[in-house]
């Protein structure tokens, strides 16, 4: 499999060069050159399967022959090492719970799978790899966890202060040894901008090896397939599902079109958008227009400017009414997200957090127009990490963890950091 940039001025590269360096050249984000095809009867009886044998056969075409078979079963044996419950909140609404993790998120999955594969790269590296990662919440966590110790991996993270919840915080800030973070005065975007122009600056890749852990990355953003087919493995029901998706930088929406393009039975998608809400403006639209970020309780999908879509698009063939049949866009309030953890926990005794919230009001509202649809939300995150948010909601304190315990008795480590981008080179070169 060989992966070329969608600015199409650098040359195609494999799937290790690919996932070493984040990015191509030309600054665009590397796309595979085809797209795999599973069997009729590996779908049809995904049942039989192991949820380890169809973690490594969803994987396996992407990867080529850039790792060993052997190598790669263990690897992906790793990463999904913890359950993923289809649960049934009611009749016509499941949740694909992704928080039973180490990190309690969706996250984990790509982090887990990306730092083993870069872990196995670099295995032979005369000088480290740096990762550099901005972070809404839970992808510094996960990828905090996943490098953790790794060697021959230095991690940068970069998180915005003040709008991340406090459990997410001490997930990034509490790790030492390999990973750094950096506490920026300023938003998501604005963090994710200093790690862009980092990967542009010629002084700074001249002298590192960078490599981006952000769902840019075509090992954190492919490898989240694969919990789309362990779901598929727990459906119910002879019609396919429409496919609910908390979206902020769109990563996650992307890995579910590829799946369902490989051949993974979906009926539609959901991006399910808080009010930063770019890409259903542009679904109501057709204008496609970038606004600043704004806070909302569903923090890790405030983001203006969501780097995935444009691999959205790639899979669409640049076809906005391709686009449209295929995905539906909802904007969601803090408000309704609050009405909706209340409504939900009452009458379901199912508790959600603010990101599966958002998904649950977007695919309830997708019902009232399509009666007979039936579906499935992804329950990103867990609801111990929106303490604040649930207890005012549903009028309980979420269920502690033992893990998140533990975090609360550790000591917060970060470097404050304006957001110009002359203060993080400095720090970058200074290292």
């Amino acid at each position: 499999m060989k992966y070329y940039s969608l600015n199409k001025q650098s040359p195609s590269v494999d799937f290790r060069e690919a996932t070493l360096r984040g990015q191509a050249p030309d600054k665009g984000l590397y796309f595979p050159e085809r797209i795999p095809q599973h069997s009729t009867p590996f779908i049809q009886q995904l049942r039989n399967f192991s949820k380890e044998e169809i973690a490594f056969r969803v994987m396996e075409p992407f990867v080529g022959d850039t790792i060993p078979k052997n190598v790669l079963q263990e690897i992906v044996t790793e990463t999904i090492a913890f359950p993923f419950p289809l649960h049934t909140i009611h009749e016509d609404i499941a949740s694909l719970e992704l928080f039973h993790g180490p990190t309690f998120a969706f996250k984990d999955v790509g982090a887990r799978f990306m730092s083993r594969c870069l872990s196995f790269f670099s295995s032979n590296a005369t000088a480290p790899t740096t990762i550099l990662v901005a972070t809404s919440g839970d992808t510094g966590g996960a990828v905090a966890n996943g490098f953790l110790g790794v060697e021959g991996i230095e991690v940068v993270i970069l998180y915005p202060s003040g709008k991340v919840s406090p459990v997410q915080e001490l997930q990034l800030t509490t790790c030492g040894s390999n990973i750094t973070t950096l506490e920026i005065n300023g938003s998501f975007d604005d963090c994710q901008a200093l790690v862009k122009e980092a990967f542009m600056d010629e002084a700074i890749y001249s002298r590192m090896n960078l490599s981006s852990a952000n769902s840019i990355n075509v090992a954190r953003w492919l490898s989240q397939q694969i919990y789309y087919f362990l779901a598929h493995q727990q459906w119910e029901y002879d019609k396919p599902p429409v496919i609910a998706v908390p979206s902020g930088n769109f990563g996650n929406l992307c890995a579910g079109i590829m799946a369902h393009k490989t051949g993974l039975p979906v009926q539609h998608f959901i991006a399910a958008c808080n009010v930063n809400d770019t890409v259903p403006a542009y679904l109501k639209t057709g204008a496609y227009q970038i606004k600043p970020s704004v806070s909302t309780l569903s923090n890790a999908m405030d983001v203006g400017n969501p780097s995935n879509f444009i691999r959205i698009m790639e899979l669409m063939n640049q076809d906005y009414d391709t686009l449209q049949r295929m995905v539906s866009g909802y904007t969601i309030t803090d408000e309704v997200t609050l009405e909706t953890i209340q409504k939900v926990y009452q009458q379901y005794g199912y508790l959600l957090d603010p990101h599966g919230a958002v998904a649950y009001a977007a695919l309830s509202q997708y019902q009232q127009a399509n009666k007979n649809a039936r579906g499935y939300i992804l329950e990103t995150a867990h609801p111990v990490k929106f303490p604040e948010a649930v207890k005012e909601a549903a009028g309980i304190e979420a269920p502690i963890l033992p893990a998140a315990m533990e975090l609360f008795g550790k000591q917060k480590r970060s470097i404050p950091m304006q957001k110009d981008y002359a203060s993080f080179k400095e720090y970058l070169l200074s290292r």
